[in-house]
C-alpha cells in the first residue's frame, strides 16, 4: 500500500506581502547598481538617494491628501523601487530637479491619481523618466565615460559628485565639456547617420565585446538579478524571455546580412536599459499583463517598438516609450489571451 507524507493544514503556500516582495527586487537590482557605480561613479548612489527621498515625500503627501493610513504604504517599499528604477536611467550627475520633476510624475501623477499602488494603468517609473526626457533630453546627452576608458578623466568622487549635482558646477580638473559625453547608443546613431561603418564605431574605445564599454557589464549584472528573481519565482518568465528572444530574433537576419550596417543582436541587447526593462520593469504585474500568452506578446510588443523607436525615432533608446505603450495595450491583449475555462464556448 502507497503511503504519502501529508504536511498539516493549511495546505495553501503563504501569501508574499507587497514589502516582502518590493525588498527582494531591490535586493535582485543590488548588484546593477554596483556595477553602475563602479564603471561610473558614485553619482547614481546619489541619484537613487534623492530619488527615494522625493518618492516618499510625495507618498506621504498624497496619502494624507487621500486620507490613507501612511505606515503601511510608505513602509512597504513601492515608492523606493520606482524610485531606484527611475534613478538607474539617469545620467550620474543629472541635476537635482530632474529627481524632484520625475517622482512627481511618477508618485502623484501616474501612481496616485489613477487610485494608488495596484491600480495604475502605467508603470510609474517609466512615466517620470519620459516626462524628464522629453522635456530635458539635453541631459541625458551628458554621461560619464566609463572607467577605464583611454584617456578619460576619471568620475569624481562622492563629495564632487554631490557637488555637481546639487550646483551644477564641477571642481577643477572636470569640465563639463570634457567629462560628458553621449551614450554608446547616441554614438552609434550620430556616426552612422554620417556614413561611418558599425565595424569602425566598434573599434572605438568607447565600445567593448558586445555594448558599449561598461554599459554591457552593468547589464549584465541586471542580467543577474534578474536570473534571481525568476528562480525565486517573483516574475513571470514569459516577459524577460519574449523581449530579449524577441529583440535577438527580429535583429539576427539583418546583421548576418550587412554587419556593417546593422548592429549585431547582442549589441541591442548589452546596450541601454533593455535588460534592466526585461527582469525589472515590463515584469510589473499591475501595470503589465497577467494571462501567460498575454505576457508573451507584452515581452514582444516591447521590443519590437524599442528596437523601432531606436531604429526610426528620435530618441536613442525608447525603452521607456516602448513599456508605457504596451502598457496601454495591455488589458485588450488579456482579454484577448485569457485561458478558455472548461466547457467555455469559443469567444465571439
Amino acid at each position: 500500500m502507497r503511503t504519502f507524507d501529508t504536511a498539516p493544514a493549511p495546505h495553501l503556500p503563504p501569501r508574499r506581502s507587497v514589502r516582502g516582495v518590493m525588498a527582494r527586487v531591490l535586493l535582485a537590482l543590488a548588484p546593477g547598481v554596483a556595477a553602475h557605480a563602479w564603471f561610473f561613479g558614485p553619482g547614481i548612489v546619489i541619484q537613487i538617494a534623492l530619488a527615494t527621498a522625493f518618492a516618499l515625500a510625495f507618498e506621504a503627501a498624497m496619502l494624507k491628501a487621500r486620507g490613507q493610513p501612511l505606515r503601511p504604504f510608505l513602509t512597504d517599499l513601492s515608492a523606493p523601487l520606482t524610485a531606484v528604477l527611475f534613478a538607474l536611467c539617469l545620467p550620474p550627475l543629472a541635476p537635482w530637479w530632474l529627481a524632484a520633476i520625475g517622482m512627481f510624475a511618477a508618485i502623484v501623477v501616474a501612481k496616485h491619481l489613477f487610485g494608488g499602488l495596484g491600480h495604475n494603468l502605467f508603470n510609474p517609473a517609466m512615466v517620470g523618466l519620459a516626462v524628464v526626457l522629453l522635456a530635458f533630453p539635453r541631459v541625458f546627452t551628458q554621461w560619464l565615460a566609463p572607467a577605464g576608458l583611454e584617456g578619460a578623466l576619471p568620475a569624481p568622487g562622492l563629495a564632487d559628485s554631490l557637488v555637481a549635482i546639487l550646483t551644477g558646477t564641477l571642481p577643477p580638473p572636470w569640465a563639463w565639456d570634457t567629462l560628458a559625453q553621449a551614450t554608446p547608443l547616441d554614438t552609434v546613431r550620430t556616426l552612422s547617420s554620417q556614413g561611418v561603418t558599425l565595424s569602425e564605431i566598434r573599434g572605438t574605445p568607447l565600445f567593448g565585446d558586445f555594448g558599449g564599454r561598461g554599459w554591457e557589464w552593468v547589464a549584465n549584472f541586471f542580467a543577474l538579478g534578474g536570473l534571481a528573481l525568476l528562480w525565486l519565482r517573483l516574475i513571470p518568465w514569459q516577459v524577460p524571455v519574449a523581449t530579449l528572444g524577441t529583440t535577438v530574433l527580429l535583429t539576427l537576419p539583418f546583421w548576418l546580412l550587412d554587419p556593417d550596417l546593422h548592429p549585431m543582436p547582442l549589441q541591442h541587447v548589452f546596450s541601454g536599459a533593455l535588460v534592466l526593462a526585461a527582469f525589472f520593469i515590463a515584469t510589473d504585474p499591475v501595470s503589465g499583463c497577467t494571462t501567460p500568452r498575454g505576457r508573451l506578446v507584452f515581452g514582444a510588443g516591447v521590443a519590437v517598438l524599442t528596437l523601432a523607436i531606436r531604429r526610426w525615432g528620435g530618441y536613442p533608446d525608447g525603452v521607456a516609450f516602448a513599456v508605457l505603450l504596451m502598457n496601454c495595450a495591455a488589458p485588450w491583449i488579456d482579454a484577448h489571451t485569457r485561458p478558455r475555462i472548461l466547457g467555455e464556448g469559443r469567444a465571439p
